[in-house]
């Protein structure tokens, strides 16, 4: 029983390594979104930190304007970022979860 939970707890710590491994390797994975018109453009890592944001000139004239482009442009961008995140991390974390019966149900 214990060599059990011994081994349970050496594949819990291998995974929270390899976690932490593709937390950083999705910083270097990046998301580019554009407005629809090509305005505004903005990359940013799947882990959703800002990188980039472009704006064309034409948008400077108007703050609201700008504003709206930035919400929707970012708001698209975000929700890639976080759909590769959570893709990447659930693949990882399902790959080293140890075979407990009944749990199987659980990770799908």
């Amino acid at each position: 029983m214990f060599g059990d939970l011994m081994g349970m707890m050496g594949k819990i710590k291998e995974t929270q390594k390899k976690v932490e491994e593709t937390k950083e390797r999705l910083n270097t994975v990046m998301i580019d979104e554009a407005s629809s018109d090509g305005l505004l453009k903005v990359t940013l890592t799947a882990n959703r930190e800002i990188k980039s944001i472009a704006i064309d000139d034409s948008l400077l004239e108007d703050k609201e304007q700008l504003e709206d482009y930035l919400v929707l442009t970012l708001n698209k961008a975000i929700e890639k970022a976080t759909k590769v995140n959570e893709a990447e991390l659930a693949a990882v974390a399902k790959e080293g979860m140890p075979n407990i019966p009944g749990m199987d149900g659980l990770m799908k």
